[in-house]
Formats: structure tokens, sequence, C-alpha cells
């Protein structure tokens, strides 16, 4: 090294100290320090020790086992949705049909983005701001829109919840309360609920005595003072399980993510039993092939895969980057998608055999119903018994020989049947009338247990299933917030868990109005989706067009010990990519083609109605999508043009004066850009993004010393142990 050199001139001090990259190398021989592969930090507002980041890698909480994290993994991507909006779809979009569109994304879009998030959280140990301004500092904004998501979906994800935890407490009484119709008592007069008598026992007890309802989202109608409880508890249950981080959070998930599979497993046996359940399972898989070329049906089984994943919340990175650097990622990938789908495929097995049991006993109500209706019309001889075929016996009418005196009726009284007012009481009728999202398990799956034998029992096992599987997507929802803020702003982790917990609870107090089931709609089927969509295809792009595939399949060979299938380089460097810009035009065409809006329960009709969100509405709706997608372009900009540092031009290397410098002093000059690089100049490394602020947490060095009892120049010149380009 030159005589005049910083590092030579206090070799004798064996203080430990931090230079500048750039003061440190001014008298060297030009290297150019961005690429080689010493262990560098940022320094923002004085000098802080490089050993930090080190530091806080070797000292990052971990994961008890493996099955901990698949359990982890497992709780966040199975939710709320997988039991009533997987169903929800299949019922709507052709059955079995749809189950083939959906396996195609999940193959060819799902599966490789989920091995993309989990390989680089578990490469940089770090949450998702981290990562991605570790991968790509100009699209670092992606890290703070994926926070951002997290935070809407948040806010009235964990509302639902709220729900379940109301309808839990209501289902420890029989009978269930909302097996029958309210009666007004005026006097001696008893008069059933008008609002009731036209809709049913389990949707009003929904919209009226759960949610009260206003008639649109401009009517507040003030706070739901029981449902305001009801998300206090479901807020203070989160925060106790996410307050220590994954200490607290790890082993929660050993119940909430199994028991949802337990109550599942019972429902199934159970609804298998049901009279009239192999109806319903054989009208989920009878296929509607015509469904299958519907733009509309890929579109929404795309949306599902993204939100039956978790991919862009940041929660699949956050849970990953606690993982050790040589787990085994690609099996994970593998296995919790399969999980996930299975898990759909169960649920909606439940489903549709609860409802072919529900769709049987409507339609034997209606076949009494409209009996005593022919029967009224027979005794005042409006209809003659001519009509009637002979084998019919009103006593024991069944639902075949029905339909046959409907049929005959309806050709002989051709001209005046309207006006009989008689229903054809068809099976496939009831089957086919899908109810969306929370109808399904608040009103649909209510109104079938109403009938099981023991309804309580088996109330209690479907709420507190409700709640589990809404507490491991919280949880993890959670994280994909304060892992990247923490990791980001070194912030402590109680004070700022607790504070977002109770910030969101103050917030979530606007879907606990009357009105708020209508905001809970906005969040859900628009504020969420447009962004997350931009989210994944720009972490596709980060990765597979900037960063470089080829690179990342290095490494990940590196980080494995095997290649991952030639398939992922494919899939992440073009086919996923061109879905997902196929996907995100759709939907901003599907916004502009169908305005937004919301099923409002009209109280006077006792009737959904469909109704567009008003000016002020879609202004806030429009709001929301743009405060999500903001940090992406504004990064970007401060980033290119250097309005905002990427931690380039504030690089240090900390060393140990003294001991380092009598190691190295004797160093040839050719031996010096060996040193420095780990290689001969002519073996040099392929050099790195000059844009990396420091390697990654995790990086070992192979370099030991005889003079260092610690077997590192404390956090000085750290040689890559790891591979040559570090993602």
């Amino acid at each position: 090294m030159p005589k005049n050199s910083k590092v030579t001139q206090r070799e004798h001090s064996s203080e430990h100290v931090t230079e500048s990259v750039a003061d440190l190398l001014a008298l060297e021989e030009p290297v150019d320090y961005k690429q080689s592969i010493l262990n560098m930090a940022g320094e923002t507002g004085g000098k802080q020790k490089a050993a930090d980041e080190e530091l806080g890698a070797e000292d990052r909480p971990a994961w008890n086992s493996k099955l901990q994290y698949i359990l982890a993994q497992i709780g966040f991507s199975v939710g709320l949705g997988n039991i009533w909006r997987f169903p929800y779809l299949c019922q709507k979009n052709g059955g079995g049909a749809y189950l083939v569109p959906y396996l195609v994304l999940l193959i060819i879009i799902g599966i490789p983005l989920f091995f993309l998030e989990l390989a680089v959280g578990q490469r940089i140990r770090r949450g998702s701001i981290g990562v991605w301004h570790y991968v790509c500092p100009r699209l670092g904004g992606i890290g703070f829109s994926s926070c951002i998501v997290c935070l809407f979906v948040g806010l009235y994800y964990n509302v639902i919840i709220g729900w379940s935890i109301f309808y839990f407490f209501k289902s420890f009484q029989y009978p269930l309360p909302w097996s029958e119709c309210p009666v007004i008592r005026n006097g001696t007069v008893a008069v059933v609920e008008a609002e009731c008598e036209k809709s049913s026992a389990t949707t009003y007890f929904w919209y009226r005595e759960a949610l009260d309802i206003s008639n649109s989202i401009s009517e507040s109608g003030g706070l739901n003072w029981k449902m305001t409880l009801c998300l206090l508890v479901a807020w203070s249950i989160v925060g106790m399980a996410v307050v220590k981080g994954i200490q607290s959070s790890g082993k929660v998930m050993y119940f909430s993510s199994l028991f949802p599979y337990v109550v599942l497993a019972c429902f199934l046996v159970r609804g298998l039993l049901l009279r009239g359940a192999v109806d319903g399972i054989l009208h989920m898989f009878t296929p509607k092939l015509d469904k299958m070329l519907d733009p509309q049906v890929w579109r929404e089984a795309a949306t599902q895969v993204f939100f039956a994943l978790g991919l862009g919340f940041g929660g699949v990175i956050a849970f990953s980057s606690y993982n050790k650097p040589d787990n085994n990622c690609h099996f994970d990938a593998a296995l919790v998608s399969f999980i996930n789908f299975f898990t759909s495929v169960l649920a909606t097995l439940v489903v549709f055999a609860v409802l072919g049991f529900k769709a049987n006993i409507m339609n034997e109500k209606c076949v009494v119903e409209n009996a005593e209706k022919i029967l009224g019309y027979l005794h005042t001889n409006v209809l003659s018994r001519d009509l009637i075929p002979p084998h019919v016996n009103f006593s024991h009418l069944t639902a075949k020989d029905y339909t046959e005196m409907y049929k005959v009726i309806r050709a002989v009284k051709e001209d005046h049947f309207a006006s009989l007012g008689l229903d054809p009481c068809l099976l496939e009728d009831e089957l086919d009338k899908s109810v969306q999202g929370t109808g399904l398990a608040f009103i649909a799956f209510t109104e079938a247990m109403t009938h099981f034998p023991a309804s309580p029992f088996w109330s209690v096992m479907f709420f507190l299933m409700l709640i589990n599987l809404g507490l491991g997507s919280m949880i993890g929802t959670m994280a994909g917030i304060t892992t990247p803020i923490i990791d980001t702003f070194k912030v402590p982790k109680e004070m700022f868990t607790v504070g977002c917990c109770v910030f969101a609870f103050f917030v979530g107090l606007l879907f606990v109005q009357r009105s708020g089931n209508y905001f809970v709609t906005m969040f859900d089927d628009y504020s969420a989706t447009l962004p997350l969509t931009v989210i994944v295809i720009l972490e596709n792009i980060a990765v597979a067009w900037i960063y470089g595939t080829k690179k990342f399949m290095q490494e990940l060979t590196e980080m494995l010990g095997f290649r991952p299938y030639r398939f992922y380089f494919y899939m992440w460097k073009f086919v996923s990519p061109l879905c997902m810009a196929v996907l995100t035009t759709a939907s901003i065409i599907q916004l502009g083609v169908t305005p937004p809006g919301y099923s409002a329960w009209i109280k006077e009709e006792a009737a959904e109605r469909y109704l567009y969100f008003p000016t002020w509405a879609m202004a806030l709706l429009i709001t929301l999508i743009v405060v999500a997608t903001l940090p992406i372009p504004v990064v970007f900009i401060l980033r290119h043009f250097h309005l905002l540092s990427d931690g380039s031009n504030t690089l240090s290397v900390s060393y140990k004066k003294g001991r380092m410098m009598k190691d190295i002093s004797n160093l040839e000059e050719n031996d010096e850009t060996r040193f420095i690089l780990s290689k001969v100049p002519s073996e040099a490394p392929s050099p790195m993004p000059t844009h990396r602020s420091y390697l990654g947490p995790g990086s070992t060095s192979p370099l030991e010393t005889g003079g260092n009892p610690n077997g590192r120049y404390g956090s000085s010149y750290l040689l890559a142990g790891t591979p040559e380009s570090e993602l």
C-alpha cells in the first residue's frame, strides 16, 4: 500500500473506526469499490459502524423450526377467501370449469412469483422495503406500496374477524338467534317483523341485528356499538399475537393454522352425511365449458391467485426473511401452493355439500307452499281436479310429483298461468343462487346450520374457524407492515406494533358505521386489487429484467445447492410479466367500462339493490388507489435525478486499526487487489450493480487469520464466502 494511505498511517492503533470508502481509497490504486465484495454500510447523519448490518443479520430472529415457518406461510396464504370467495367464484364461473383457468394461472403466475418472493426474502433477509431497495433502488417504492396495501387490507380484514367474533358469541344459545324471525307484540297482536318476513331470518339477522345497515353509503347512520366492541377485541387479539414478532406469532400459528383443517374435516364428514349433499357436489363439478373462454373468468381467477398466495403484500417476504440462508424455499413454494389449492377445493366441497343440503330443504319448502296454493285453487274450482295426475298424493308430495303436476297445469292453463303465481321449484335454481363473499358465510351457511342437529355446536366451530383463519392472515399482513419498517428505520418493535394496532383500530371505525359494509366492499373489491397487480408485475420486472434472470438463477443455485427448474426462468422472464400486463390492462378497462358500485340493502324493500358509488366515494376510491401506488413513481423520480441517495455515495468500511494492518501491511500491490476483491486481478468477480449499499445480511467470510481471536477483523474487510454477486 502507498505510504501516505490512511490505512498505513494508522496501522499501529487498535481503535475501531469507520472510514468512508471514498476517503479510504482516495490515494490507492484505482479500484471500483462499488464492484468489490467488501462489507459496506451506509452512513446517514454521522458515522456508524459497518458492523451494524452484519450484527443485525446475525441477531435477526429466526423460526424455531421448519414446521413453524411452513405453518406461518400456510396461515398467511390460507384465509377467509379460501372459505367463501373461492367457492363463490366456482359457483359463479361454471363450477368445475373454473378450476381450469385457476390451475393454469396458479402454475404460470402463482407458484413462480411465490417462489420469487420466498427467494428474495430469504436471500436478503429484509422486509419488502429493504429487499426492493436492494434489488433496484429506483424501484424501491415497491416496498412502501406493499406496506400501504397491507394497511388497507388489514383495516377491513380485521373488521371481518370482528363480525366472526360477534357471531361466535351469539352461537352459545339454542335455538340460534338467526333461526327464526323476531315477533313484534302490540298488545294481544303478534306480528312478524316485516323486513324479516319479506327476506329470511338469517338475512334479517345479518343486515339488521349484526350490521344494522343503512340504505346507502351516503347514509352514515353513526357507529354500531356492538361491532365497535368486536373490532376492539379483534385488534387486541392481533396485537397480542404480533407484539413480540415471530417469537409470539410463531407459537400462535400452531393452533391458528391447524385448527381450521380439523373443523373443515369435521364439516366435510358431517356434510357428506346430509341429505342432498351429493346434489351440491355434483353441481359444483359439472362444468359449464362456455365459461372457460370468458375473459372475465380468467381475470377473476388471476386476482384470486394473487390474494390466495398473498403475492405483493410483503408478508411472504417478511416471513421468509427469518429463514436460514440455506433453507429449501423451492420446496416451500410448491408445498404451500399445493396446500393452499387443496384447502380451497376442500372448503368448496364442504360449502357445496352444505349448500346442497340447504337447496333440498328450500326446494321442499317451495313444493309445500305451492302445493297449498294448488289445493286452494282446487277448493275454489279455479283448477279442475282432472289436471292432477291420479298417482299424486298431497300428503306425501315429492319434488318429482310436483314438477309433473306443474307442467300439466302450465300446459293447460297457458293463457292464465302467470296469474296463478306458481313456482317451478327446481333444485338447480336453488343451487344456482350464488351468494357472494361475506353473504356466503353469514347468510347461506348460517341458514344451513340452523337445520343441523346440535346446531349451536356447529355454529361455534364454524365461526371459531373463521376467527383463526382471519388471525393467521392478519399476522402475515401485520408482518408485511412492521417488518420492513422496523428493518429500515430501526424503530422499537413492541412500541411500533402496538402503535400500528391502535392507529388501525381508530381508522377502522369507518367500517363499523351502519354504512361500514359498503366501505368494506370498496376496499376489498377495488382499492387493493389494482395496486396489488401493479406491485406484483413490478416485482417480477425488477428481478427478471433489471437484476437479471440468469444472475438470479445462478444465485439461487448457490443458495439452494441445486439449480431450480428451467421452467422458472421462462415464467419469470416472459410468461408471467406478459400475463400480468394483460391482467392489469383488463382491470383498468373493466373499471372504465363498468363504473364501480356495491350491493346496498334497502330496508323498505327487504332486498339488495346494486348502486353506483357517488362522486365523493369515487374520489375517495381513486385517492386510495393513487396513494397505494404513489411511492413507486416518487421514489423512482427522486433517485433518477439524485434527489434521494441510494446509499452508494455514503458507503463506509469499518476496520480495526493496527492488527489488521499488521496482517496486510506486507502485501504487494497485486496482492492488495486480490485481498480486496478476494481474487487475483485476472479472476475479478462479476461486477455487482453500483447501487448496492450492502451485500445483504447473513453473508459470511471464509477469511480467518490467526491473529484475530474472533476469526474476523471485527467488522472489517469481510471477504465474500457467499456468491460473487449477492442478492
